[in-house]
């Protein structure tokens, strides 16, 4: 298996992983958990997960000086803005409506790639976003968006600007790689993000009532911290550095796909010809 077909396939199951987190974190915030309480478990976990790999297999520890601004804006969009703005988002928007505005982010990774890293538009990658928006629409407007929004509006809003920061990220990570390995840039990155997270999340983390917890719960937050943070941002950064930052982020067209099939899986929905040929 070739280095690309192995990122292709990392990428994949990481997007597979976000899906699920879309349910997952509907599941514990914010009747269990505060959106700020979980932000902070979320990245204090990674960054004790990062380093204990790096333990394990040691390699590469620090980062040289003029790269320290660079690693400072990928930790601020990447992770801090990044989940504090999806997290809240999504505890007050329906998971449908998220997904559906999170296929911003490719839109705004290949533009951001274009005009900062001069890759190249072509009108295969033109198409696809295009394929890609015509599928997901189709899906995600056959579902009930309402049901479990507090408010859609604000919502949107912030899941509109988390789009934005993730797409900042893409961009900005992707010059660091020609220095430093994705492992290497992911551990420092998480590492600083905590930095920003500690104040936003610290009074809502000692406040919350852990003897409410079920075992279901701490299993979806265990979900949620080891596979759709740890695992997926390894994934992702894997396949930044093999297949570059637009094609790595093109797959966030396939979340609404796995979430029709948990839906169909969890909830008794059916699979007609429509949904077929929007998975299409």
């Amino acid at each position: 298996m070739t280095r690309q077909v192995k990122a292709h396939a990392a990428v994949l199951l990481a997007n597979i992983f976000f899906a699920i987190s879309y349910i997952a974190i509907k599941y514990v915030v914010p009747g269990k958990l505060p959106a700020p309480a979980l932000n902070l478990i979320r990245v204090v976990a990674s960054v004790a997960l990062f380093w204990l790999l790096f333990l394990l297999k040691p390699s590469r520890a620090g980062i040289e000086r003029k790269d320290i601004p660079s690693f400072f804006i990928c930790a601020l969009t990447g992770v801090t803005l990044n989940q504090i703005l999806f997290v809240k988002g999504l505890s007050l928007t329906s998971a449908i409506h998220a997904s559906l505005l999170a296929l911003v982010t490719p839109i705004l990774i290949i533009f951001f790639a274009a005009w900062f890293l001069k890759e190249r538009l072509t009108w295969k990658k033109i198409a696809g976003i295009a394929m890609g928006i015509g599928g997901a629409v189709i899906l995600i407007l056959m579902k009930d968006v309402s049901h479990t929004a507090t408010n859609i509006v604000l919502g949107d809003v912030l899941v509109i600007l988390n789009a934005v920061s993730y797409a900042f990220y893409f961009v900005f990570v992707k010059p660091l790689m020609r220095k430093y390995s994705a492992i290497h840039i992911i551990r420092w990155v998480f590492t600083i993000g905590l930095l920003f997270m500690l104040p936003y999340g610290w009074t809502s983390f000692a406040t919350t009532n852990w003897e409410t917890f079920q075992f279901m719960h701490w299993l979806t937050v265990a979900f949620i911290i080891v596979c759709a943070t740890f695992l997926a941002y390894l994934c992702n950064i894997f396949g930044v550095s093999a297949i570059g930052a637009s094609a790595t982020g093109s797959y966030i067209y396939t979340q609404p796909v796995f979430t029709a099939i948990l839906a169909i899986i969890f909830t008794g929905e059916t699979l007609d010809w429509l949904k077929f040929l929007a998975a299409v």
